[in-house]
């Protein structure tokens, strides 16, 4: 499919009607971005369906989350806490800020704990399990000692670990996504006898229909990540379906879109990635852009970096242009600068500058062009010896020399 035909389709429908509220809600309230990810499902117990209740202190909690991260937690659910929706967490070795400080990790990957708490941090740790969790802190609690011996009068308050570049969250969170998947879709249906979701309770309390797959998802994670899908569950819930096999679970049928499309949407709600490539990665992007999701919009954004090429830079540049992608704008400027001497000879590069240049507004004869402008930008910049700048100054002439041709000055 052409791209402009693409992006034609991926407006239609009952897309336009939900986004035009949340659209209009966010003028309002000047919201951008506000659902942001894991970090939020935790600090505001969106749709939590557990509480656990720890001396005095209630903590709002996800089912799923826990479960995916957490055997200890999955087993418990299973048998000692089955069906219970507020849990009371009475031993008195038990700490309320240790208990948040698990939360924190289980949610972010990220651990921010006090000090003085870091001895109950770790009987609680041990409990859960979390033995590699135990030993990072450990190692990091001797690093802090070993800096606070050698400045006197130093002292540390927290200590923190940042998710490393081998996190587990996004591993842990992915089997989410692989429980929602309808069976018949999942890698190795009918050939293997057991997958990753065997045995596995994702606590589902939403499913999707697309082009006739039923998805087994949870409301936190789809509404935390986006506004659209915040507006059509909270706005127009009562336009839902039931799931037969579970009439608990609401049903959302979505249309102008395939199951393989939406698959790629569902593992970057609920692990931050997704696997794109040059085949799908336009039906993403639209798809991005049409359910409000920026950092989606972001990572199509790397792929297509990854595709320039001479026959297809002003394409992906119109294409960073339409949906507003920025550092993608830059880099396809960047490269038209190493090829402007052969672009300058295409019919299309030539379209694209006089329509940049009739693109601004009330421009007068001699107004900069932005396309122009960045180009020439990359083409001058890190230029320090002879050489290069006898080579920046052909390619300008080159440019230039289209400008007369299209009898545009800037």
């Amino acid at each position: 499919m052409d791209t402009s035909e693409l992006f034609t389709s991926c407006r239609k429908g009952e897309v336009s009607r939900v986004r035009y509220l949340v659209e209009q809600r966010d003028v309002e309230l000047n919201v951008k971005d506000k659902w942001d990810s894991t970090p939020l499902l935790l600090e505001q117990g969106y749709f939590s369906d557990v509480a656990f209740l720890v001396h005095g202190q209630t903590f709002r909690a996800h089912r799923c989350v826990l479960n995916a991260r957490s055997t200890y937690f999955a087993e418990m659910f299973q048998t000692k806490w089955k069906g219970k929706k507020a849990i009371a967490l009475k031993h008195p070795l038990i700490n309320p800020m240790a208990f948040r400080a698990i939360l924190q990790y289980f949610y972010t990957g990220r651990l921010d704990i006090e000090v003085e708490n870091v001895e109950d941090f770790k009987i609680l740790a041990k409990q859960c399990k979390l033995e590699e969790l135990i030993s990072e802190l450990e190692s990091k609690c001797k690093k802090v000692y070993e800096f606070v011996s050698s400045k006197p009068g130093t002292w540390v308050k927290v200590l923190t670990l940042e998710p490393g570049e081998n996190c587990r969250l996004q591993d842990d969170l992915a089997i989410l996504a692989d429980c929602a998947l309808p069976a018949e879709l999942r890698v190795g249906f009918g050939e293997l006898p057991f997958d990753s979701t065997d045995n596995f309770n994702s606590y589902p309390d939403l499913s999707f229909r697309v082009e006739g797959y039923i998805f087994l998802c949870h409301k936190a994670f789809f509404c935390s990540r986006s506004d659209y899908f915040r507006a059509l569950l909270q706005d127009h819930f009562s336009e839902s379906e039931e799931l037969q096999s579970q009439p608990s679970i609401p049903m959302v049928t979505l249309h102008n879109m395939t199951e393989e499309i939406f698959i790629r949407v569902l593992y970057y709600i609920y692990s931050d990635d997704t696997e794109l490539s040059p085949e799908n990665v336009y039906e993403v992007l639209c798809v991005a852009d049409m359910y409000l999701l920026p950092g989606l919009k972001r990572l199509c954004g790397k792929t297509l970096a990854t595709m320039l090429i001479e026959d297809n830079v002003v394409n992906i540049w119109k294409t960073a242009k339409l949906f507003r992608l920025s550092r993608l704008e830059d880099q396809c400027t960047e490269y038209m600068a190493k090829i402007i001497e052969k672009l300058v000879e295409s019919e299309e590069f030539a379209e694209v500058v006089k329509e940049d240049a009739a693109g601004v507004e009330d421009r007068q004869e001699t107004d900069s062009i932005p396309l122009v402008d960045d180009i020439r930008f990359h083409v001058t910049s890190n230029v320090q010896t002879y050489s290069a700048i006898e080579e920046a100054n052909q390619r300008l002439k080159a440019l230039e020399e289209l400008l007369a041709r299209l009898e545009l000055e800037c």
